[in-house]
């Protein structure tokens, strides 16, 4: 039950209590690998593969499709820097997965990408 209430909190999470947004503003440090204009990319604290890098956007949406509909631009943007990251840090194979929903996986309600892999490019 008490995991349940979790994921209720979560999914009405606020600009102000985001751990993304606190990342983007500092107040959180993170394993910050690259920027952009409108996005930012850091490995993740719990890795789940060899490789395991978020891209985020910078302002808040609460998930892909809410970024997608609010500013395909910048969702264009985010998967050309996940796309970048993905052939610097693989040897070319890779997933690249967006959770949307707590039934799918979504734990952190601010639109996110992960690159995913077990093979880095530098064999390691």
């Amino acid at each position: 039950m008490e995991l349940g209430l979790a994921k209720t909190r979560l999914n009405h999470m606020t600009e102000a209590s985001c751990i993304f947004c606190k990342i983007v503003s500092g107040d959180i440090a993170a394993d910050k690998i690259a920027e952009t204009a409108n996005t930012l990319a850091f490995r993740d604290i719990a890795p789940l593969s060899k490789v395991h890098l978020l891209v985020i956007p910078k302002k808040h949406y609460k998930d892909v499709v809410e970024l997608s509909e609010s500013s395909p631009a910048v969702l264009g943007e985010l998967m050309s820097q996940a796309t970048k990251l993905a052939q610097e840090h693989t040897n070319g194979s890779f997933k690249l997965q967006f959770n949307t929903g707590s039934e799918a996986g979504q734990t952190i309600f601010h639109a996110h990408a992960h690159v995913l892999s077990d093979n880095s490019k530098d064999g390691s």
